[in-house]
């Protein structure tokens, strides 16, 4: 398939994403329709699999569109799923829910990077900023100290990379006017 008749699919692959995900969350709760693995682990694992399933959209299609929005709900369901019990990890024993939660969902924003990487012309190497600072979130709950003082001192000195943004849109924007 060329990249023109991916694009005309894409349309079709997202509308029918969307279309399967409604019919079985208004099943379930119109009717007494039930999914036996939903059931098993008490739903949680309805968010991850509907991440899931945009990554797997995305994969097929090579296309970042579907990608982008299953690695964040992928990362938030699969934390909501730990931190609930759903399902046990045993590396995180013994942890803060928050920082669990955290850890996780910036697993997916990462999955965003790394799948972009293999599966798409273009890698989206952005979605490691908001990763990386909700990683170091999560870790800061966890151990405080040395983690908690640095997300002080990025919670105050963030304006510093809109200007370095700034100048860097600016510069681009000099040299193609040249």
């Amino acid at each position: 398939m060329n990249k023109q008749e991916l694009k005309q699919n894409n349309g079709w692959i997202g509308g029918l994403i969307l279309i399967a995900i409604g019919v079985v969350v208004l099943l379930t709760q119109l009717t007494d329709f039930n999914v036996d693995i939903f059931q098993r682990f008490d739903g949680a694992l309805i968010i991850p699999l509907i991440g899931g399933i945009f990554l797997l959209a995305g994969i097929v299609t090579r296309n970042a569109s579907f990608i982008i929005p299953g690695g964040i709900i992928s990362g938030a369901g699969w934390g909501a799923t730990v931190v609930t019990g759903a399902i046990t990890v045993p590396f995180f024993a013994g942890w803060d829910e928050g920082s669990i939660f955290m850890l996780t969902f910036a697993a997916g924003w990462a999955a965003i990077t790394l799948l972009t990487a293999i599966f798409t012309d273009k890698t989206h190497w952005w979605a490691l900023i908001p990763g990386s600072i909700i990683a170091l979130i999560g870790l800061a709950v966890e151990y405080g100290g040395a983690f908690a003082t640095m997300v002080t001192t990025v919670g105050k000195l963030w304006p510093i990379f809109l200007i370095l943004g700034g100048i860097s849109v600016i510069a681009d924007q000099y040299k193609k006017s040249k």
